[in-house]
Protein backbone atom coordinates (compact mmCIF):
# COMPACT_ATOMS: atom_id res chain seq x y z
CA UNK A 1 0.00 0.00 0.00
CA UNK A 2 1.38 3.44 -0.94
CA UNK A 3 1.44 5.83 1.99
CA UNK A 4 0.71 9.56 1.64
CA UNK A 5 3.86 11.56 1.09
CA UNK A 6 5.47 13.70 3.77
CA UNK A 7 4.55 17.38 4.20
CA UNK A 8 6.17 19.47 1.48
CA UNK A 9 5.80 22.83 3.18
CA UNK A 10 4.42 24.48 6.28
CA UNK A 11 3.68 28.07 7.25
CA UNK A 12 1.82 30.00 9.91
CA UNK A 13 -0.93 32.54 9.43
CA UNK A 14 -4.39 33.57 10.54
CA UNK A 15 -5.53 29.95 10.24
CA UNK A 16 -2.70 28.73 12.42
CA UNK A 17 0.02 26.44 11.19
CA UNK A 18 -0.75 24.99 7.76
CA UNK A 19 0.76 21.72 6.68
CA UNK A 20 0.73 20.69 3.02
CA UNK A 21 0.68 16.98 2.20
CA UNK A 22 1.06 15.30 -1.16
CA UNK A 23 -1.72 12.74 -1.83
CA UNK A 24 -0.69 9.21 -2.67
CA UNK A 25 -1.09 7.83 -6.18
CA UNK A 26 -4.28 6.06 -5.12
CA UNK A 27 -5.73 9.22 -3.58
CA UNK A 28 -4.93 11.15 -6.77
CA UNK A 29 -6.70 8.47 -8.81
CA UNK A 30 -9.79 8.65 -6.57
CA UNK A 31 -9.88 12.45 -6.86
CA UNK A 32 -9.46 12.34 -10.63
CA UNK A 33 -12.18 9.75 -11.21
CA UNK A 34 -14.64 11.50 -8.90
CA UNK A 35 -14.08 14.84 -10.67
CA UNK A 36 -14.39 13.23 -14.10
CA UNK A 37 -17.61 11.44 -13.13
CA UNK A 38 -19.30 14.61 -11.87
CA UNK A 39 -18.04 16.72 -14.77
CA UNK A 40 -18.70 14.38 -17.69
CA UNK A 41 -21.66 12.17 -16.73
CA UNK A 42 -25.24 13.55 -16.51
CA UNK A 43 -26.25 12.09 -13.15
CA UNK A 44 -29.83 11.21 -12.31
CA UNK A 45 -30.49 10.41 -8.65
CA UNK A 46 -33.45 8.67 -7.02
CA UNK A 47 -34.04 7.73 -3.38
CA UNK A 48 -36.33 5.24 -1.65
CA UNK A 49 -36.68 3.75 1.83
CA UNK A 50 -36.64 -0.04 2.15
CA UNK A 51 -37.92 -1.91 5.20
CA UNK A 52 -35.14 -4.41 5.89
CA UNK A 53 -36.87 -6.10 8.84
CA UNK A 54 -36.89 -9.40 6.95
CA UNK A 55 -33.12 -9.22 6.50
CA UNK A 56 -32.56 -8.47 10.17
CA UNK A 57 -34.91 -11.27 11.23
CA UNK A 58 -33.07 -13.72 9.00
CA UNK A 59 -29.71 -12.62 10.41
CA UNK A 60 -28.45 -11.75 6.94
CA UNK A 61 -25.42 -9.40 6.81
CA UNK A 62 -26.49 -6.03 5.41
CA UNK A 63 -23.77 -5.74 2.78
CA UNK A 64 -24.38 -9.26 1.48
CA UNK A 65 -28.13 -8.59 1.38
CA UNK A 66 -27.56 -5.42 -0.61
CA UNK A 67 -25.21 -7.13 -3.04
CA UNK A 68 -27.68 -9.96 -3.64
CA UNK A 69 -30.68 -7.66 -4.07
CA UNK A 70 -28.77 -5.39 -6.44
CA UNK A 71 -27.37 -8.35 -8.39
CA UNK A 72 -30.79 -9.96 -8.89
CA UNK A 73 -32.27 -6.61 -9.94
CA UNK A 74 -29.37 -6.03 -12.34
CA UNK A 75 -30.01 -9.40 -13.98
CA UNK A 76 -33.56 -8.26 -14.69
CA UNK A 77 -32.53 -4.75 -15.81
CA UNK A 78 -30.00 -4.97 -18.68
CA UNK A 79 -29.71 -1.21 -19.06
CA UNK A 80 -28.63 -0.86 -15.43
CA UNK A 81 -25.95 -3.54 -15.86
CA UNK A 82 -24.40 -1.64 -18.69
CA UNK A 83 -22.41 1.40 -19.79
CA UNK A 84 -22.72 4.36 -22.14
CA UNK A 85 -19.55 4.44 -24.20
CA UNK A 86 -18.74 6.28 -27.42
CA UNK A 87 -22.41 6.97 -28.13
CA UNK A 88 -23.44 3.33 -27.75
CA UNK A 89 -25.00 1.12 -25.10
CA UNK A 90 -22.79 -1.71 -23.80
CA UNK A 91 -24.89 -4.39 -22.14
CA UNK A 92 -22.99 -6.94 -20.04
CA UNK A 93 -23.87 -10.61 -19.64
CA UNK A 94 -22.08 -10.94 -16.27
CA UNK A 95 -23.20 -9.16 -13.09
CA UNK A 96 -20.03 -8.04 -11.30
CA UNK A 97 -20.72 -5.88 -8.25
CA UNK A 98 -17.95 -3.65 -6.96
CA UNK A 99 -18.08 -2.83 -3.23
CA UNK A 100 -16.55 0.45 -2.04
CA UNK A 101 -14.11 -0.22 0.81
CA UNK A 102 -12.39 2.59 2.69
CA UNK A 103 -8.73 2.18 3.59
CA UNK A 104 -6.17 4.43 5.21
CA UNK A 105 -5.05 5.39 1.73
CA UNK A 106 -8.34 6.24 0.07
CA UNK A 107 -10.85 3.74 -1.25
CA UNK A 108 -10.77 0.45 -3.11
CA UNK A 109 -13.58 -1.30 -4.98
CA UNK A 110 -13.09 -5.08 -4.83
CA UNK A 111 -15.46 -7.02 -7.04
CA UNK A 112 -17.88 -9.85 -6.40
CA UNK A 113 -17.93 -11.53 -9.80
CA UNK A 114 -21.16 -13.18 -10.99
CA UNK A 115 -22.90 -11.97 -7.85
CA UNK A 116 -26.32 -12.92 -9.22
CA UNK A 117 -25.31 -16.59 -9.28
CA UNK A 118 -24.17 -16.80 -5.65
CA UNK A 119 -26.17 -17.62 -2.54
CA UNK A 120 -26.40 -15.37 0.48
CA UNK A 121 -23.94 -17.58 2.36
CA UNK A 122 -21.45 -17.51 -0.53
CA UNK A 123 -21.75 -13.74 -0.84
CA UNK A 124 -21.28 -13.21 2.87
CA UNK A 125 -18.09 -15.27 2.98
CA UNK A 126 -16.63 -13.71 -0.15
CA UNK A 127 -17.40 -10.15 0.93
CA UNK A 128 -15.78 -10.68 4.33
CA UNK A 129 -12.62 -11.95 2.65
CA UNK A 130 -12.53 -9.09 0.13
CA UNK A 131 -12.99 -6.42 2.80
CA UNK A 132 -10.30 -7.97 5.01
CA UNK A 133 -7.84 -8.29 2.14
CA UNK A 134 -8.63 -4.78 0.97
CA UNK A 135 -7.88 -3.35 4.39
CA UNK A 136 -4.61 -5.29 4.47
CA UNK A 137 -3.60 -4.09 0.99
CA UNK A 138 -3.59 -7.64 -0.39
CA UNK A 139 -6.03 -7.30 -3.29
CA UNK A 140 -4.68 -8.03 -6.77
CA UNK A 141 -5.45 -5.97 -9.92
CA UNK A 142 -7.82 -8.66 -11.32
CA UNK A 143 -9.89 -8.42 -8.12
CA UNK A 144 -10.31 -4.68 -8.72
CA UNK A 145 -11.12 -4.69 -12.43
CA UNK A 146 -14.22 -5.60 -14.41
CA UNK A 147 -17.10 -4.37 -12.27
CA UNK A 148 -20.39 -3.58 -14.00
CA UNK A 149 -22.02 -1.82 -11.02
CA UNK A 150 -20.92 -0.23 -7.73
CA UNK A 151 -22.37 -0.45 -4.22
CA UNK A 152 -21.50 1.81 -1.29
CA UNK A 153 -22.79 0.55 2.06
CA UNK A 154 -22.52 3.06 4.92
CA UNK A 155 -25.23 1.39 7.00
CA UNK A 156 -22.75 0.75 9.81
CA UNK A 157 -21.63 4.38 10.02
CA UNK A 158 -24.86 5.97 11.25
CA UNK A 159 -25.32 8.03 8.07
CA UNK A 160 -28.90 8.22 6.83
CA UNK A 161 -28.08 8.59 3.14
CA UNK A 162 -25.20 9.09 0.75
CA UNK A 163 -25.06 10.35 -2.81
CA UNK A 164 -23.06 7.70 -4.72
CA UNK A 165 -20.51 8.69 -7.34
CA UNK A 166 -20.69 6.81 -10.61
CA UNK A 167 -17.64 4.90 -11.77
CA UNK A 168 -17.54 5.66 -15.52
CA UNK A 169 -18.51 4.10 -17.79
CA UNK A 170 -20.88 2.19 -15.50
CA UNK A 171 -24.54 3.08 -15.87
CA UNK A 172 -25.50 2.92 -12.20
CA UNK A 173 -24.41 2.86 -8.56
CA UNK A 174 -26.33 2.48 -5.29
CA UNK A 175 -25.55 3.70 -1.77
CA UNK A 176 -27.29 2.42 1.38
CA UNK A 177 -27.61 4.34 4.64
CA UNK A 178 -28.06 3.31 8.25
CA UNK A 179 -31.07 1.27 9.35
CA UNK A 180 -33.56 3.38 11.33
CA UNK A 181 -36.36 2.18 13.60
CA UNK A 182 -39.39 4.11 12.37
CA UNK A 183 -43.11 3.48 13.03
CA UNK A 184 -45.22 3.23 9.88
CA UNK A 185 -48.95 3.02 9.27
CA UNK A 186 -50.15 -0.13 7.50
CA UNK A 187 -53.80 -1.05 7.12
CA UNK A 188 -54.69 1.53 9.74
CA UNK A 189 -52.21 0.15 12.28
CA UNK A 190 -49.01 1.68 13.57
CA UNK A 191 -46.30 -0.94 13.12
CA UNK A 192 -42.51 -0.91 13.63
CA UNK A 193 -40.31 -0.75 10.56
CA UNK A 194 -36.56 -0.89 10.04
CA UNK A 195 -35.89 1.50 7.19
CA UNK A 196 -32.72 1.93 5.15
CA UNK A 197 -32.45 4.72 2.62
CA UNK A 198 -31.25 3.61 -0.81
CA UNK A 199 -29.93 6.18 -3.26
CA UNK A 200 -29.45 5.31 -6.91
CA UNK A 201 -27.21 7.37 -9.16
CA UNK A 202 -27.33 6.58 -12.86
CA UNK A 203 -26.11 7.85 -16.20
CA UNK A 204 -29.16 9.54 -17.69
CA UNK A 205 -27.86 8.88 -21.20
CA UNK A 206 -28.62 5.16 -20.85
CA UNK A 207 -30.91 4.77 -17.84
CA UNK A 208 -33.95 7.06 -17.92
CA UNK A 209 -36.34 8.12 -15.20
CA UNK A 210 -38.95 5.38 -15.36
CA UNK A 211 -36.34 2.65 -15.94
CA UNK A 212 -34.22 3.92 -13.06
CA UNK A 213 -37.25 4.06 -10.77
CA UNK A 214 -38.28 0.51 -11.67
CA UNK A 215 -34.76 -0.76 -11.03
CA UNK A 216 -34.53 0.94 -7.62
CA UNK A 217 -37.98 -0.25 -6.59
CA UNK A 218 -37.03 -3.80 -7.56
CA UNK A 219 -34.03 -3.63 -5.20
CA UNK A 220 -36.36 -2.39 -2.47
CA UNK A 221 -38.83 -5.20 -3.16
CA UNK A 222 -36.11 -7.85 -3.02
CA UNK A 223 -34.75 -6.52 0.29
CA UNK A 224 -38.22 -6.58 1.79
CA UNK A 225 -39.05 -10.14 0.75
CA UNK A 226 -38.89 -12.87 3.37
CA UNK A 227 -36.49 -15.00 1.32
CA UNK A 228 -33.66 -13.40 -0.61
Amino acid sequence: MTEPGPPVSAHSGVKGETRIEEPSARQRAVARRAAEARATVPHLELTVDADVAARLSAGDPMTASLVRACALALRESPRANAAYRDGRFELYSRVNVGIVVETGDGILTPIVFDADLKSMAELSREIDVLIARGGAGELTPPELSGSTFTLTDVSSHGVRSLSPVLSPPQAAAVAAGAVRDVPVIRDGEILPAHLATLTLACDNRILYGAQAAAFLLRIKQLLEETAL
